[in-house]
């Protein structure tokens, strides 16, 4: 939980990693090239005094993550969402055994998510039925630029696209993360664009599609399709730490989101271990959209608490201790003539 000026936020990192791009795990060039576009971002657009040495920022490890997350950051609950990268890492970037036995032990603060991969075809479509089972998922994250083979990536309306999605609606799967963002190196821009994203939400209206880093720097192609769906929702990883460098930038994202989605379908996300909540989380609470950028509205405190933990609680049925849910309102009374 995060007070600031007698208010008080109840905090869901609703996208988070623990990766190992460690160079015994790195299979080829490209996983050195992953790890170091990801440092690049963080030193970029982090403040000096957040910033990690390059050491430590190939591997965090469990007890590193809890403490960056509940103990220092303020997160009441997090939420991984996984990046295979086999093509990449010998034992892959997210690390699943680790992450899940971390969540085991920690479940009223982290949930786990899985990945899948539709080329993996029939097969992968019998292990998202075990691992549905087994992680007791009740979201997935994809990724559409990964390599697989001679392929670079995939669709999400790609006939085994469908069949993967139709699984997941049957099993319960409601909560479908994609990444839907910036191009990390050595990965293909056009592989993450967002225009599949408008056909799914259409043919799918029980799942939530959560597009990650909100469709950046597609912004606009994104919020022309989610106006338009009311099951797509924009995840705020890399989007959060332009509060820092580009303020103005940031302002824009916000309010081209709170305009076309409203504050209903926007997530709050540090990205960890791109960056920490911490500091995320306090600029956040503080900032305002700039007085002369007056074609966007104020933020509101209400809007600040939804975005930061309430639209992401909902979304997966975390508990909210009453102090920190928004005060009900009260229904209109109708006038009987």
């Amino acid at each position: 939980m995060y007070s600031k000026d007698g208010e008080h936020y109840f905090i869901v990192d609703a996208h988070i990693a623990l990766w190992d791009a460690r160079p015994e795990n790195q299979l080829n060039i490209h996983g050195k090239q992953f790890i170091d576009c990801f440092y690049d971002y963080h030193r970029n657009l982090s403040p000096e005094s957040e910033q990690w040495t390059y050491e430590e920022y190939l591997y965090q490890g469990g007890e590193r993550l809890m403490k960056d997350l509940f103990t220092d950051g303020y997160v009441d609950h997090a939420i991984f969402q996984p990046a295979h990268l086999g093509a990449f890492y010998r034992n892959g970037f997210g690390q699943t055994e680790e992450a899940f036995a971390l969540a085991r032990r920690h479940p009223d603060k982290l949930t786990y998510n899985h990945c899948w991969d539709p080329r993996h075809e029939q097969a992968g479509l019998d292990q998202l039925r075990r691992d549905a089972e087994r992680f007791g998922l009740k979201g997935v994250k994809l990724y559409t630029a990964e390599w697989q083979g001679d392929s670079r990536g995939y669709k999400l309306d790609d006939p085994w696209s469908y069949r993967y999605l139709e699984a997941c609606q049957e099993l319960g799967i409601r909560n479908i993360h994609i990444h839907k963002g910036p191009t990390i190196r050595p990965l293909d821009r056009d592989a993450f664009d967002v225009a599949d994203i408008d056909k799914v939400a259409t043919d799918f209206t029980g799942l939530n599609f959560v597009v990650e880093h909100c469709g950046l720097p597609r912004l606009e192609d994104f919020c022309w399709i989610a106006t338009q769906e009311p099951n797509v929702h924009a995840g705020l990883a890399v989007a959060m730490p332009f509060i820092h460098t580009r303020p103005r930038y940031f302002a824009q994202i916000i309010g081209e989101l709170l305009y076309w989605l409203d504050e209903n379908r926007i997530q709050f996300s540090s990205d960890y271990a791109l960056w920490t909540p911490r500091w995320l989380v306090e600029a956040f609470v503080d900032f305002q959209i700039p007085d002369d950028m007056t074609e966007y509205a104020p933020l509101t405190v209400a809007q600040k608490k939804k975005i930061l933990g309430l639209n992401a609680a909902a979304m997966y049925d975390l508990p909210v201790p009453e102090q920190l849910r928004l005060p009900r309102e009260e229904p209109q009374a109708v006038a009987v003539a």
